[in-house]
């Protein structure tokens, strides 16, 4: 797990095929072999080490998903180290687990902050909300605006400083992981209401009469039941 707070920027050094060798330093201060490093936002695991880079593979469906089929050497890239649980979580739960890419539509500057807009396909912007957190690249921020095919988020001068994300153009793809609690709320909230569905289709038909019945007594429609004896037949003439 992460928390968005990218620590450093690093430089792919090699990009094979299914491999990654990228040159930092912070994040392999206290790193070991098996430990977990984000890379634009993509957990990876540590291969190999020295003490200047470290070596990842990559899995097919990761470059389906994520933009580090696109990195050649020379790149820039937003580096976290896996969160302890004595850390202060200063962003939010960031799984690095990239679900899908958005492409930079406007880098626009405001004041000291430069508000950049993604156009973003439905499937992820559905679970967005305006002032809800969204990784980008690995980053945690904050959406402050949202239409039908795009979202923005502004970008303070730290992040402007210590992330790879203004070194990007217009065009270019970048990773996008959503809150997982709002996929959570939705899945439970579907498979109970298709629960309730599929209940109501198998009642029984004595079941439903029941229920009409007993609606019909509380409305005072139910006829009244005829005295013993008598017959609701008419005498013939």
């Amino acid at each position: 797990m992460f928390t968005g707070i990218v620590e450093e920027v690093g430089e792919v050094i090699e990009a094979g095929e299914g491999t990654l060798r990228i040159r930092a330093r912070k994040v392999l201060e206290d790193a070991k072999l098996g430990d977990s490093i984000a890379i634009n936002g993509v957990d990876l695991t540590v291969a190999q080490m020295d003490d200047a880079s470290f070596f990842a593979h990559v899995m097919p469906e990761t470059y389906r998903r994520a933009n580090l089929g696109q990195l050649r050497p020379g790149h820039r890239v937003n580096l976290e180290r896996s969160v302890r649980p004595t850390d202060r979580l200063s962003g939010h739960i960031v799984r690095g687990v990239v679900e899908g890419r958005a492409a930079i539509q406007s880098f626009t500057r405001e004041g000291d902050a430069v508000i950049a807009r993604f156009k973003t396909p439905p499937e992820l912007l559905r679970y967005m909300v305006v002032k809800g957190p969204v990784t980008i690249d690995g980053a945690s921020l904050t959406i402050i605006d949202k239409t039908a095919e795009s979202f923005a988020v502004s970008l303070v001068q730290y992040t402007q400083d210590n992330t790879c994300l203004l070194g990007k153009q217009p065009g270019d793809a970048v990773n996008i992981e959503t809150d997982i609690i709002a996929r959570y709320v939705e899945t439970l909230l579907g498979e109970r209401a298709a629960a309730g569905a599929a209940a109501v289709r198998k009642r029984p038909r004595a079941g439903r009469k029941a229920v009409r019945a007993v609606a019909a007594k509380k409305s005072g429609t139910r006829r009244r039941a005829q005295p013993a004896g008598k017959s609701r037949r008419k005498p013939r003439p």
